[in-house]
Parts: C-alpha cells; structure tokens; sequence
C-alpha cells in the first residue's frame, strides 16, 4: 500500500533582517571582531616592518697637503739620525745588563757590566802601592827638615843634605808614577761599565748575561761584538730614493708631507733636510733625507713611509691630515670603539682607533678614510645590516 507524498507548500524562506534571526548578532559581532583583529595585525606588521630613523654626519677630513700642490711622490723608511750598536771596550763575560727593548737612558747611565774581578783587584794593589808611595815621601820630607835644620848647626855634611834632598824627589816621583798606576787602574775598571753614548731609547737586545762580548776589533764566532742597539727617538726622519731624473725639483727646506704605511689615514709634515750629493749607479737615484716636524709617538724606526715633496705653491704651514668623527657617533662596549657606517641604507659597525679631541669630534687614527656617513646617537639595539632611514643629514 503506497504512502501519500509529503506536503512542502507550508516551507518559507524568510526574508527580513539578519539580526532578527535566531543567532544572527551573534555571528556579526565575531565578524566585526576578526576583521578588527586583522587590521590591527596588518598594522603592526607594517610599523615593525619599518626601518628606523636615524641622524646621519659626514666624516670630516681636515688639513693635508691639496691636490694642486702636491709633486714627487718617493717611498723610503723612518730611520734615526742618531742611532748606535753600544758594545764594550774590552773582552770579557756579561754579568749584568740592565735594560730592555723600549728602556730610556741618559747619557752615561750603566747599561751593562763586565766581570770586573781582575780590575778590582789591580786597582786595589795600585792604590795600596800609591799610599806606601805616600808615606816615603812624607818621611824623606821630615828627614830632610832634620837634615837642615842639622846642617845649620854645621852638625851634617853639605854632602848629607844634598843626599836628603834628592831621596825627597825620587820619593816624590814614585808617589807620581804611583798615582798613574791607580787612574790605570780605575780606567780598567770603567772599562767593564757600559755606558750610554747619548740620551736615547734601547730598539734591540743583542747579548744576555753569560755571553762573551768583545770590541768589534775583538770579536769571534764565539763572541758578541754588541750589546744594546739604541737611538735617539727626537732625531727620527725619512730616507727615501728619489729617481734621478727628477732630483732638480727638490731642494734642501722644501716642504713635504709623510704618511706612514702603518697609519695611512694620517699625514706628518715633513722638510727635507739634505739631498745627498751622490747619486746610486745601479739603482739611478738619489738619497734624500726628510725631517720629521710633526713628533708622534707612533713613529719608530725602520716603518714604511710615503714621502710627497710639494711644490712651491703649496702652503708652508699646512696642517696634519686629520679624520674627524663627532663624540656622539662613537660607542664604547668592552674597552672597544666603533662607530655604525651607513651604506645602501644599512647599518654596518666599524672598529676605530681614536686620537685626540678636537672640541666635540675626535681625530680616528684607524677605521676610517673620511667621506663616510655615520649614524649620530645611535639608538640600543642597532644590529649590523639593518636598514635605516636617514633622517636629517648634515654635511661636516
């Protein structure tokens, strides 16, 4: 038997607004909410994603020689003017030696000593031999008062006291040749002390207590003809080999500037002091000392050194090439100093070595070459290679 068939013609849909249906403002109230959320999510994605704003200066370069008078250009060496190989007056065993590399020393400051037993002991005889000399003469002297004094009251002989007389000056001339004995003596003896020429600073150790050392007349493949190596760090100039064919545009007290191959970011002014009157055959140049007038500590001996003479349009009194950064670009963490160089609009940190202060920059002696922008005041929290957006940028 079939069933009837279902009735549908009582089925609406309705129509009116969705907040009057069971359940409708409950659904638009989380619509609302997800939206919110995504924009607020949207939002701070994009701050985040932003770069940060920074101040930016240029790195300043004062002083230097100018293109338009700079000429020759020769490379060479520091050296010192004043400089010695200190090595003793006679052979013998090193008992002491009492410097270092880097030790100053005065002139006639004992640096080192000789074994000295076989002088002590000869001065000691010398002076034992000059004081027996010494009481002779003081002797014969009261013996020849006595004579006279004899020879007056007719008791001596003219003979006698002719005698007494002359054994006077025999004694007198001994007690002389005595004390010559006792200034050999004690020359001897200085002869072991070794003594500094000059005022300057020891560069090289060249024997250690034990060894024989000897003059260099003296000396052996066993022995050491040297002690100290030492110069006179106030009389440091360049040496360099200026081409032959163009020695006649240098003349003595021509300006010149010095950059150093250790710090090539800072010049030295510098005048030539002699053009050697002698030219190298092999090499086709001419040696030309430059004195250095800018004294630095920095400077030692034997360092490479570019040497620029300039021509007569060059200003006499140019100062020093110096790199300039401002104090609030520079950050200190852990005894070290850098700064952050932009490039590209990313941030990179770079180790400086700083100089002086110049009011409120500071001179960068290593680090940087100059034309460089760095963020002033960097914000915490800067990591190498983040982007930036540069804000004011000041020229320097």
């Amino acid at each position: 038997m079939n069933a009837a068939p279902p009735d549908l013609s009582s089925l609406r849909i309705p129509r009116g607004d969705p907040a009057s249906l069971p359940g409708g403002g409950h659904r638009r109230v989380w619509l609302v909410a997800v939206v919110v959320v995504l924009v607020l999510a949207v939002a701070g994605f994009a701050l985040r994603s932003r770069p940060p704003q920074v101040e930016a200066v240029t790195v300043a370069v004062t002083g230097g020689a100018g293109g338009a008078g700079e000429g020759i250009t020769a490379n060479g060496y520091v050296v010192a003017r004043t400089k010695a190989s200190v090595a003793a007056r006679i052979a013998g065993q090193l008992e002491y030696l009492g410097v270092s590399e880097g030790s100053r020393l005065r002139r006639g400051e004992v640096l080192a000593r000789i074994q000295s037993g076989d002088q002590q002991a000869a001065l000691a005889q010398a002076q034992a031999a000059q004081a027996q000399a010494q009481a002779g003469l003081d002797q014969g002297r009261h013996d020849l008062v006595r004579a006279q004094r004899l020879a007056t009251e007719q008791v001596l002989s003219a003979a006698d006291l002719e005698n007494a007389r002359t054994r006077v000056d025999v004694l007198d001339a001994q007690l002389g040749q005595a004390r010559a004995q006792v200034q050999l003596a004690e020359v001897g003896l200085e002869n072991t002390r070794v003594r500094a020429p000059f005022d300057g600073t020891v560069l090289r150790k060249d024997a250690e207590v034990g060894e024989i050392v000897a003059p260099a007349s003296a000396g052996g493949s066993l022995t050491r003809t040297s002690i100290v190596t030492m110069a006179d760090l106030a009389t440091l100039e360049v040496e360099v080999d200026v081409n032959e064919a163009y020695i006649a545009q240098i003349r003595n007290g021509q300006v010149a500037r010095i950059t150093l191959d250790a710090y090539p970011d800072t010049s030295f002014a510098g005048r030539v002091r002699q053009v050697v009157p002698t030219a190298d055959r092999e090499k086709a140049t001419v040696l030309v000392k430059v004195s250095i007038l800018d004294r630095d500590p920095r400077i030692l001996p034997e360092m490479g050194a570019k040497v620029v003479f300039l021509r007569e349009t060059a200003p006499a009194n140019a100062e020093p090439r110096r790199v300039l950064v401002p104090g609030s670009a520079v950050v200190r963490a852990g005894g070290a100093t850098s700064v952050w160089v932009i490039e590209n609009d990313r941030v990179a940190a770079r180790a400086v070595s700083l100089g002086t202060a110049h009011g409120a920059d500071l001179e960068v002696r290593d680090g940087l070459t100059g034309g460089e922008s760095v963020v002033l005041r960097p914000p915490a929290g800067l990591k190498a290679g983040a982007r930036v957006r540069v804000g004011t940028s000041q020229e320097r």
